[in-house]
This record gives C-alpha cells, sequence and structure tokens, in this order.
C-alpha cells in the first residue's frame, strides 16, 4: 500500500480535492423535474403508513442533491408541522437511522456534528479530528466553523483547545483555522528551500525540530507542497511520508502523515480509511456513514476509483459483504456500482 504513497511521478498534475472549486465528482446530482411537494408527500405516507416503506426513503434520499433534501425538509415541516428529522428518528433504528439523517443534514452542519461528536464524552477521537481537518478545504473548514458557533454559540477553536494538547494541537489549531494559501503557483526555490528546512530538522538533525514540519505542512498551498514533496525526495532519498513516520510517533505523526496524504490525494486518503473502517472484526459504521454522505456531491467517483486501485477490489463489493439491512442499501446507492 505504501508504495502508491511513494509514486510522485504524475503528483504535480493531479487535480486535488482540497482546492476551492474541485470539480464536483460526486456520485449524487441534482435530480432533474424535482418537485420537493411531492417528494415530502411520498416520505410522509411511508413513515405514516402502516410500518415504514423503507424502499421509499432510500430511493428519495439518496437519488437528490443535499440542497435538494432541504427543500423536501422545509415541505415535509410545511405539510406536517413536525420536521423530518424527527419523523426518521422517530421512525428509524441504528445504523440507518443515522444514515438518513446525516442525509438530510447540510454538509457544514454535518461536519459540525461529526465535531461535536469526536470531542464529546470521556475521549476524544483523535481519528475523526485528523480526518475532518486534513481532509477539508478552507471553505469547508470555515463553514464547520461557522455551523459549531451556531449551533453552540463558542468559537470551535477555543473548544478544541481544551481537548487536544502538545504539537498535536498546535497542528490542529492551525488547520482548524481554515487559512491554508489559496495560491496556484508554484515558486520551486522555496520549495527546494522548505524541502531543506524539514531534511535538516528531521532525519539529518539529533532530535527532530517538530515546529518546522507543522509551519510548511499547514500553511503552504497544496500545489507549493506537492512541488516540496517532488524536492525532499531528491534531497533525501525518501518520501517525506516516510521521514516522518521515522522521525515521529503518536497523533502528531499521525496528523501529519494524513496532511501528506491528502496533499498527495483527498480520495485516496478517503479509500483509505474506508477500507480500514471495513477490515477486521468488526465494521465502523460511523465512518463509512461520514465518509460516503460527505463525499456523496464532492469527489465519491474519485474515492471508488482509488480504492481499487488500491485494495484491487471495489468499494461497492466491500460495502455489499461488510454491511448489511436497509444501511447497505442506502451506502450502495449512494456509492453506485462502478461504471456508473
Amino acid at each position: 500500500m505504501s508504495s502508491v504513497w511513494d509514486d510522485l511521478d504524475l503528483l504535480l498534475e493531479s487535480p486535488s480535492s482540497l482546492t476551492v472549486n474541485s470539480t464536483a465528482r460526486g456520485t449524487i446530482k441534482e435530480k432533474p423535474g424535482f418537485n420537493a411537494g411531492e417528494d415530502a408527500a411520498a416520505l410522509r405516507k411511508a413513515i405514516e403508513g402502516i410500518g415504514t416503506t423503507e424502499k421509499t426513503l432510500i430511493d428519495i434520499l439518496t437519488q437528490r442533491s443535499n440542497a435538494q433534501r432541504q427543500l423536501i425538509c422545509k415541505a415535509y415541516q410545511d405539510a406536517t408541522g413536525r420536521t423530518l428529522c424527527d419523523a426518521l428518528e422517530g421512525d428509524t433504528h441504528g445504523h440507518f437511522e443515522d444514515i438518513l439523517v446525516a442525509l438530510i443534514t447540510p454538509p457544514a452542519k454535518f461536519d459540525c456534528q461529526e465535531f461535536i461528536q469526536a470531542i464529546k464524552g470521556a475521549g476524544t477521537t483523535e481519528s475523526i479530528l485528523i480526518e475532518l481537518f486534513a481532509s477539508r478545504s478552507n471553505h469547508q473548514i470555515k463553514a464547520m466553523c461557522d455551523a459549531y458557533l451556531a449551533e453552540t454559540g463558542r468559537a470551535l477553536i477555543h473548544d478544541l483547545k481544551s481537548e487536544v494538547s502538545g504539537d498535536f494541537e498546535k497542528t490542529l489549531l492551525i488547520l482548524a483555522e481554515g487559512k491554508r494559501d489559496e495560491s496556484t503557483n508554484v515558486d520551486v526555490a522555496k520549495a527546494k528551500e522548505d524541502a531543506k528546512i524539514m531534511y535538516e530538522a528531521g532525519e539529518k538533525n539529533w532530535g527532530t525540530e517538530e515546529s518546522k514540519f507543522i509551519d510548511i505542512l499547514c500553511h503552504r498551498s497544496v500545489p507549493q507542497l506537492r512541488q516540496t514533496l517532488v524536492e525532499y525526495k531528491s534531497l533525501s532519498g525518501k518520501t517525506l511520508q516516510e521521514s516522518i513516520e521515522r522521525e515521529m510517533s503518536g497523533r502528531l505523526e499521525e496528523i501529519l502523515v494524513a496532511i501528506v496524504k491528502c496533499v498527495k490525494s483527498v480520495p485516496a486518503y478517503l479509500a483509505e480509511r474506508l477500507y480500514k473502517s471495513m477490515k477486521g472484526a468488526s465494521t465502523t459504521e460511523s465512518t463509512l456513514t461520514r465518509i460516503i454522505v460527505s463525499r456523496s456531491e464532492v469527489d465519491l467517483q474519485d474515492i471508488k476509483a482509488e480504492y481499487k486501485k488500491l485494495f484491487g477490489t471495489s468499494l461497492y463489493s466491500n460495502i455489499e459483504s461488510d454491511t448489511s439491512g436497509d444501511f447497505r442499501q442506502t451506502l450502495l446507492k449512494i456509492c453506485g456500482e462502478d461504471g456508473k
């Protein structure tokens, strides 16, 4: 698997999901001839009839864009005096309920709720924080922070500070500002200089100066960092990822590796997260729901392609064998079979 991350040959030309106007490579598109009132009435019938008609819920909610689902939510509330979210929570259960509620939640609010879930309770779920802040664009991070302020009345950065510490905290807080440089210009001399700074702060140094890595990896633009990765390899003979894995440990290593992976390819990074969520004794349904729903209108087609490349099997068939019931049907409908 590491060989995929080592290959830098096509890196400089490939598109990035981290850039602001990344082309929509989602599996869900707006439905032509959409009628919110009709959809709301069909959902109401499916929910209020004797026995919920799950197929109707799945067909409607997975085949409309998020913006269209917001209009359905409004039409449903206008017609029934009850939110669609309350209706679904009262009528469905478990992972199926979770994924339907995720589908009708605006993307920034969904990210915000995942963040709240990650910092809630006794232990913080650092892996979710890493995924959220490493894979989202400035625009998505700012929207998540706005949603958090609206939901809690507090600044996300303020609450994040109380949950994490050390260099891991420092890294997350810089990412949470959503201020990564967005310039598309590449300064090759600067890339060589940054590569040298990191090489001398790590591989060449007795004891690693983590702050140099954090500063460069959290602030530079994606095209600039891609050039830096190429320069680093030609300078040190190793990839930056290999150096980070050798020189660092714990949560800091995890987040810096995640940033490097996302600079190379957000879809490949998320494909790997999906694979790990299904591998082993038990499946992490919350990770499947978060990634499949949040990327369904962004780059899920690319995630499927990277999944096939990395693991030699299709995401669709792995979901099919690792999940069950209406939850599985919903995931498969969003994912779409290969070639569709």
